[in-house]
C-alpha cells in the first residue's frame, strides 16, 4: 500500500514536470511574437491544460494503460522503474533546452522496465509500434497542416497592410494558442491517468473494465496545469527564436497546425508528443520562406533527441526496475 502511493506521487511528480517541460511547446509562439508575456501566457496555458478533460473522453489513458505493455506482466516495481527513468530523462532534456518528448519517456521507460521484469512478450508490439511511429508521422503532420495553413493566410492576406496583418493576428493568436493548450492538456495529462489507473489495477482496488476515477483525472490535469505555469523558460528560447523567426500570423498558423494534430490524435486515442507536433508546425511554417529561413543546425539537434528518448529512456526504465527489485 506504501509504494502505491510513492507511484501515485511519482505520478504527479511526472505530471508536473511534463507540464513545466512541455510549457514552452504551449506558450513559446506566442511569447516570442510577443503577443503576451511569459506570465501572463503561462497563466492562460495552465488554464486550458486543466480544463482539456471537460472536452476530450480518455482514450489516450485507455492506451496508455492497456496498449502498451500487458496489464497481467506488470506490477508496482515495473511502474515506478518507468516513472523515475521518465523523470530523468525529461530533467536531463530540460537542462540542456532541447524539447524532447514526455509521452515518448514514458513510453519508453515502462517498456524497459517490463522488458526487464518479464521479457519481450510483457509489450504489445503493435502498440508501441503504432505510438513510435508517430515521432515522424505527428511532426510531418505538424509541418505539412502549418505549411498549407500558411500559405492560405498568406494568399488571403495578400493585399493588407503589414500593420494590419500584426494588429488582427496578435489578437487571432490568443484562440490559436488557446487551443494547442487544450489539445496539449488533453493528450499528455491522460499518460498520467493511464498509469494510474493501471497501478490501481494491479493493487486490486479496480478491475479491467473500470473507468478512471475522478480524483485521478482531477489531480493530473492539475499537475500538469501547474507545471505549465511555472514554466519551462530554457525551452522557449529554442522553440521560439532559434529554429526561424516568427511574426504573429506564423504564430497563430503554428499553433492552429499544432492544435488539429493534436485534436485528431486525441481523438483516435493516440498518445503524441506537442513537442514533436508543435516543432513539425513550426517548421513547416518557416518553410514556406525558403528553406533558408528554417536553422537547420539546430533542427538536426532537437531530432536527436527525439530519436534516442525511447532507447535511452528504456535502458533508464530497465536498469531502475533492478534496483527497485533488489531493494524490495
Amino acid at each position: 500500500m506504501t509504494f502505491l502511493y510513492v507511484i501515485v506521487a511519482l505520478v504527479l511528480v511526472f505530471d508536473f514536470i511534463n507540464g513545466f517541460h512541455d510549457s514552452a511547446n504551449s506558450i513559446a509562439t506566442v511569447v516570442s511574437t510577443k503577443v503576451l508575456s511569459p506570465l501572463a501566457a503561462v497563466g492562460m496555458a495552465s488554464f486550458f491544460n486543466f480544463i482539456a478533460f471537460t472536452v476530450f473522453t480518455h482514450k489516450v489513458a485507455q492506451t496508455m494503460g492497456k496498449g502498451v505493455v500487458d496489464p497481467d506482466f506488470v506490477n508496482l516495481n515495473v511502474i515506478g522503474a518507468a516513472l523515475v527513468a521518465a523523470i530523468v530523462w525529461n530533467l536531463v532534456t530540460w537542462w540542456l533546452g532541447l524539447p524532447s518528448s514526455s509521452s515518448h519517456t514514458l513510453v519508453g521507460g515502462l517498456v524497459g522496465a517490463a522488458v526487464a521484469s518479464s521479457g519481450p512478450g510483457s509489450v504489445i508490439t503493435s502498440g508501441v509500434i503504432k505510438i513510435a511511429a508517430f515521432i515522424i508521422i505527428s511532426p510531418l503532420l505538424g509541418m505539412l497542416i502549418g505549411f498549407i495553413i500558411s500559405t492560405i493566410v498568406s494568399y488571403l492576406v495578400r493585399k493588407s497592410t503589414p500593420s494590419g496583418i500584426d494588429k488582427h493576428f496578435r489578437r487571432l493568436q490568443l484562440l490559436s494558442a488557446s487551443a494547442f493548450s487544450l489539445g496539449h492538456g488533453g493528450n499528455d495529462a491522460q499518460k498520467s491517468m493511464g498509469i494510474i489507473w493501471m497501478a490501481l489495477v494491479i493493487s486490486g482496488f479496480l478491475t479491467k473494465d473500470s473507468g478512471i476515477p475522478h480524483w485521478v483525472v482531477y489531480s493530473c490535469q492539475l499537475s500538469i496545469a501547474l507545471g505549465t505555469l511555472f514554466g519551462g523558460w530554457r525551452i522557449v528560447k529554442t522553440m521560439g527564436q532559434k529554429i526561424t523567426k516568427l511574426r504573429p500570423f506564423e504564430g497563430f498558423c503554428a499553433e492552429t497546425a499544432g492544435a488539429i494534430t493534436l485534436f485528431g490524435a486525441t481523438h483516435f486515442g493516440i498518445p503524441v508528443s506537442t513537442t514533436h507536433t508543435i516543432t513539425g508546425a513550426i517548421i513547416g511554417v518557416g518553410a514556406r520562406k525558403g528553406l533558408s529561413a528554417v536553422k537547420w543546425g539546430v533542427t538536426t539537434k532537437i531530432f536527436w533527441a527525439w530519436i534516442l528518448t525511447l532507447p535511452i529512456s528504456a535502458t533508464i526504465g530497465a536498469l531502475m526496475y533492478f534496483f527497485f527489485n533488489w531493494i524490495n
